[in-house]
């Protein structure tokens, strides 16, 4: 069973837990944590992965990210780093908040992180029942399939502000 803190809209914690299974019954005001990473290589590339096609939400799509909900007890930070290592088996070496969102929909308070990593291209490890394929793809190509993934287009306003400094050639 998973348990959640929950938080405020200001993201102060409540001192309230939550079961992930009674995720549509969270009351009103209140939100839960949840941590969403951009993992890019030291060699400029950023790593996508490829949703499973039995997962409930997009199915089959292409996402540019690691992440989940924190579980009680933990930092956003923990959190990324536990969401990153569980779902691609990469260990960041740099962890840089770029982004944080509240989202009354979802009741959740999204925090964006870019990873930088620098290990062997084909050290991922895919989680099962999360994702089925991977593939690691320069600037210009991430930027030009957002229009294309419905998940990156979701991502796409976390990331905006560090990829909008990015210079593309």
């Amino acid at each position: 069973m998973e348990i959640w803190d929950l938080y405020d809209e200001l993201g102060r914690k409540t001192g309230e837990t939550w079961e992930r299974s009674r995720i549509t019954d969270i009351p009103e005001g209140r939100y839960h944590l949840v941590c969403d990473i951009l993992i890019r290589h030291r060699d400029g590339t950023f790593l996508l992965t490829l949703r499973d096609s039995r997962k409930e939400m997009y199915p089959g799509c292409w996402e540019a990210s690691a992440g989940g909900a924190a579980l009680a007890g933990e930092t956003p930070e923990e959190a990324a780093r536990r969401e990153m290592r569980e779902e691609t088996g990469l260990e960041a070496e740099t962890l840089e908040l770029i982004g944080i969102t509240r989202n009354p929909k979802t009741k959740s308070v999204v925090y964006a992180y870019l990873a930088m990593v620098d290990s062997a291209k084909d050290a991922i490890s895919l989680q099962e029942g999360e994702t089925i394929d991977y593939q690691w793809t320069d600037p210009k190509a991430f930027l030009d399939l957002i229009p294309n993934e419905p998940v990156l287009q979701k991502q796409y306003a976390r990331y905006k502000p560090y990829l909008d400094q990015m210079e593309i050639s």
